[in-house]
């Protein structure tokens, strides 16, 4: 087993594959763009105490030692692992605690769940009788089909969206490309992080697709791709409280550290939208690119990313003008992508390029390409390791970690 990077040490992983470093030329470079968000700080605190005879004092001396990282832009991508199994991830989610979330669609029917020793813990099959969660209308057990996973903050619960639903009523399920019609609704299962066990379903849109948690845990967003819409839910009630209308295809979602404001991308546009979470009502970034499909924003609150399906781009858009400020051209097919720790460093993966490409956030390029198995889909960021993890439909996970860079000999 690989070891890992402790991060008041940096210990660089044992394993180290070789990899290309290369950097693709960008339609266009973002002008005078200077991200300084604060790095991540590591403090550990030891203390040594000197006891005297009662009758005296106790004097405790406090030694405080704090590390700080290195920006990821002067790290290296290196290698870890590859996990295989009977998988076919469509993507791959951190919870923050320790545990990597693989959800394998209809073509498994299953999320698999990995620990930080990239160990298999636990197989959570997507069968569930709906009439003990509360639908008594339906019948018998229903197979769903998992598609993404968001988390909450403290990593307790993770959300699973499931693209369509297998049962007896159900005979009309929308598909990627469907039209605004009256197809079946699906459900969004929570899953026990303690327990690994699905605990409770809620009821969204049709083919729910990406998902998020408000930063104080108290809303899911829930893009709904064939009924055009925002599905609201209120984890504390556990059911849906609002639908906001968006248009055709909406599927990443972004949201603001303060939890005010969402970001949608709507993929059969070229906006996407803002939606505000307490009036629910919604405003436009317009004209950002061809079919936008997955965000991310970084944690200023200041640049939004955004992969830009019709044109093969990713792109930097600045909330204060609500304007492209940059956008580079990754690989073949950039579809998710996750953001480093520090906001410097974004990971794309390129789903026809069977690439996973680092971009500078600075300077909106290509700084290093990494080969993965074929069809990369799915891509997540661990905080406590640095690690990469990347989900391949061809059946696998790759785990790549940042690392000093390895010294020429």
């Amino acid at each position: 087993m690989q070891g890992r990077i402790l991060i008041g040490a940096l210990v660089v992983a044992a394993f180290a594959a070789a990899c290309t470093r290369a950097q693709v030329e960008s339609t266009a470079t973002v002008a005078a763009t200077t991200l300084a968000p604060p790095e991540p700080v590591v403090t550990t605190t030891s203390s040594t105490s000197t006891t005297a005879p009662p009758t005296t004092t106790t004097t405790t001396t406090t030694t405080t030692t704090t590390t700080t990282l290195p920006p990821t832009t002067e790290l290296e991508l290196q290698h870890v692992t590859t996990i295989t199994g009977d998988i076919s991830p469509k993507s791959i989610v951190a919870s923050g605690a320790g545990l990597f979330f693989a959800q394998n669609m209809m073509y498994r029917h299953t999320i698999t769940v990995y620990n930080g020793d990239y160990e298999l813990v636990a197989t959570i099959p997507d069968s569930v009788d709906l009439s003990e969660y509360g639908y008594g209308e339906y019948e018998d057990e229903h197979q769903g089909a998992p598609v993404e996973a968001a988390p909450t903050s403290d990593g307790s619960f993770m959300y699973i969206s499931n693209y369509k639903m297998y049962g007896e009523e159900y005979g009309r399920a929308g598909g990627d490309g469907c039209n605004l019609a009256d197809w079946d609704e699906s459900f969004v299962y929570r899953v026990s992080a303690e327990r690994l066990e699905i605990d409770q379903v809620i009821a969204v849109g049709a083919v729910p697709k990406f998902l998020a948690v408000t930063p104080d845990d108290g809303l899911l967003l829930v893009s709904n791709w064939c009924s055009f819409d925002l599905s609201v839910v209120d984890t504390e009630l556990g059911e849906e409280i609002a639908r906001v209308a968006l248009g055709r295809h909406p599927r990443g979602i972004a949201v603001s550290s303060d939890g005010r404001t969402a970001y949608v991308a709507v993929m059969g546009s070229r906006d996407i939208a803002t939606v505000d979470l307490e009036s629910f009502g919604v405003d436009w970034l317009r004209d950002v690119g061809a079919n936008p499909r997955h965000l991310v924003i970084d944690p200023t609150d200041r640049y939004l990313y955004a992969t830009l399906n019709g044109e093969g781009t990713v792109a930097a858009i600045d909330l204060e003008s609500g304007t492209v400020a940059g956008r580079v051209r990754s690989g073949a097919a950039p579809r998710s992508m996750t953001l480093s720790d520090d906001g410097r460093s974004l990971y794309v993966v390129n789903y026809n390029s069977d690439t996973v490409s680092k971009i500078e956030t600075t300077s909106m390029e290509v700084v290093q390409t990494l080969d993965v198995p074929h069809h990369p889909i799915g891509i997540t960021f661990d905080h406590a390791t640095r690690e990469v993890w990347v989900a391949s439909y061809s059946g696998s996970i790759t785990v790549l970690q940042e690392t000093e860079p390895t010294a020429d000999p």
